[in-house]
């Protein structure tokens, strides 16, 4: 529970929105005779199998709560990904608002079921799967009574680390057009590079691992960020949001005070005497953006000067 603690300090002292951790029953999650994923034999070792692996990882409901408890106290919310249909009714119990399937669960019916049926939001991984399948599990949400707009789908590659050359970003926009739900992703990539272009595109929501020390042990702290690199994708995060603004394009406040030095207006390009017609050969347009707008030049042209003007002068009319 202490690291548990300490990942928690981590994540608020970089100011993400949500901490998740994983709720799950081993052994309703996985049989005895479940093998690892490679990347887990790489980096947690083949001896144990996957089932001996995660028993160590269970949470019980006494430490649920003592971590809602300190999330509560760090001013961060707490999120658990539910991996079975007692740790579905576990969360709900805890009052948790929002469930969160997993990418292995996308094909899994009756947890699809009962996670309709238990949360008013829900967070949909969509590591491994094809377009049909994001399809058929976001309908068998909605028939279990979650509302289209209350379903977040996470494009995600379910690689640890993933290549790059398999992230495929733009599926996550196919996933938003084809089907009508709010967009996020869920990285397993190194560094923060993606999780950036991903909000740039519209991803509302980011998921990513972390850890204090990627030589700790076990499966996933290598392909993690430690401290400082999430505080690093959270504060880039953070300026492409703001940076994202609105579709209307106008100009900024900060820039209007620009214009009249950048822009350009019509001036005498030459004196010119009063009564002289305004040609190409006595105006012409420079900074400052004072005076007349150049987009009036033809209402210029063929006009008579009504008073003398020196090279370079703001002409009037």
């Amino acid at each position: 529970m202490l690291l548990a603690k300490k990942l928690i300090d981590a994540a608020a002292e970089a100011g993400v929105d949500y901490v998740k951790f994983q709720s799950f029953v081993a052994k309703n999650l996985v049989s005895k005779f479940a093998a690892k994923a490679e990347y887990q034999k790489q980096n947690s070792g083949a001896n144990e199998s996957q089932l001996e692996m995660i028993s160590k990882l269970e949470l019980s409901k006494t430490q649920h709560l003592e971590l809602i408890d300190y999330c509560q106290k760090k001013k961060i919310e707490f999120l658990s990904t539910a991996f079975d249909l007692d740790s579905i009714d576990l969360l709900k119990e805890l009052g948790i608002q929002i469930g969160k399937v997993p990418s292995g669960e996308i094909t899994n019916y009756p947890y699809l079921v009962k996670m309709a049926q238990s949360f008013k939001r829900i967070i949909l991984s969509t590591g491994m799967s094809e377009l049909s399948e994001i399809k058929d599990a976001i309908g068998v949400l909605c028939k279990n009574g979650i509302e289209l707009s209350n379903i977040t789908v996470l494009h995600c590659n379910t690689e640890y680390p993933t290549p790059m050359k398999d992230v495929n970003l733009s599926a996550m926009l196919t996933i938003k057009k084809e089907m009508g739900v709010n967009i996020g992703y869920s990285d397993h990539t190194l560094g923060i590079e993606v999780p950036i272009a991903a909000v740039a595109l519209g991803a509302e929501i980011i998921e990513k691992h972390f850890t204090l020390d990627k030589a700790l042990p076990g499966p996933d702290h290598k392909a993690s960020l430690d401290p400082l690199e999430l505080k690093q994708m959270v504060s880039a995060i953070r300026n492409i949001e703001s940076a994202m603004g609105t579709r209307t394009k106008t100009a900024s406040a900060s820039e209007k005070k620009n214009m009249t030095v950048a822009r350009k207006s019509i001036v005498a390009k030459i004196k010119i005497k009063k009564g002289e017609t305004f040609s190409e050969k006595n105006i012409t347009v420079k900074r400052p953006g004072t005076g007349i707008n150049p987009m009036k030049w033809e209402n210029v042209i063929g006009q008579v000067a009504n008073r003398d003007f020196d090279e370079d002068e703001l002409i009037e009319i």
